[in-house]
């Protein structure tokens, strides 16, 4: 029995072998000259490279890798996956099953599979629902890259946190109370998806007395970059998606 339970074992590890890699890389915000040098060599050399896509087949995270996929082998596939832009939980999911069948299907043939994430794959990175649904079939590996936020302290040329100073990142879709909180507890806030709820949370910072210490960011690291230093200037309408706020505590400047 014992001899048998091993030779499965081993028929099992050497069927997980055969089958393709998929890999979760992190593009970063926007400057293609923020990718890793890992990245921009495993989208160069592999066979299928993934990625999300709207309705129309347009993807922020292929633009952002537009140069390297020039580069590509000859006859790299692109497997584009169509995601609903709605906060419907039931279409997303439903689009991220079908998008992991049709990864898995490419795994199974021996081929890797790249998937192109914005950011950080694993750091509100849509990668992490595909890997939640493969990597208990499929060997996985992540290679991180660049997030919005340490794109926008670079961009602001302001350090996120400094000595004891605590630091928290919330989400635009938190409730009122949560995002309080952080504002009240926290030296240096960062409070992402801030586009839909931007006039909320522009309220917010002024009930907290926070609105001085804030400031707003939209696609950063791209063409259409915008900052914005003093968010009272701001206009209590929706934004992009792609947008933040940075709170960070005013600092006494060294003699």
């Amino acid at each position: 029995m014992k001899t048998h339970s091993l030779q499965t074992q081993s028929l099992q590890t050497q069927a997980l072998q055969k089958t393709g890699t998929l890999y979760g890389v992190g593009v970063g915000p926007g400057d293609p000259e923020l990718l890793t040098m890992k990245a921009w060599r495993l989208i160069r050399q592999a066979p299928v490279v993934s990625y999300l896509c709207n309705d129309s087949g347009e993807s922020q995270a292929r633009q952002i890798a537009a140069v390297v996929l020039s580069e590509a082998e000859p006859g790299a596939f692109e497997l584009p996956l169509p995601m609903p832009m709605s906060r419907d939980r039931t279409a997303a999911n439903a689009a991220y099953d079908e998008g992991a069948a049709r990864i898995a299907e490419q795994l199974r043939q021996g081929h890797d599979v790249v998937f192109l994430c914005e950011g950080d794959p694993l750091f509100f990175g849509s990668f992490a629902y595909l890997l939640d649904r493969l990597q208990d079939q499929f060997p996985c590996e992540v290679v991180p890259g660049i997030s919005s936020v340490n794109a926008a302290a670079s961009a602001l040329c302001s350090p996120l946190t400094l000595l004891t100073e605590s630091f928290v990142v919330v989400s635009g879709r938190h409730t009122d109370e949560q995002i309080i909180q952080a504002l009240q507890t926290h030296q240096s806030v960062v409070i992402m998806k801030a586009g839909q709820a931007r006039a909320r949370i522009l309220a917010l910072l002024e009930h907290t007395s926070r609105i001085g210490e804030a400031r707003y960011l939209e696609y950063i690291g791209r063409d259409n970059q915008r900052i914005v230093e003093d968010v009272r200037r701001l206009s209590a309408e929706a934004g992009p998606y792609f947008s933040l706020f940075v709170v960070l505590p005013a600092r006494v400047s060294r003699p």
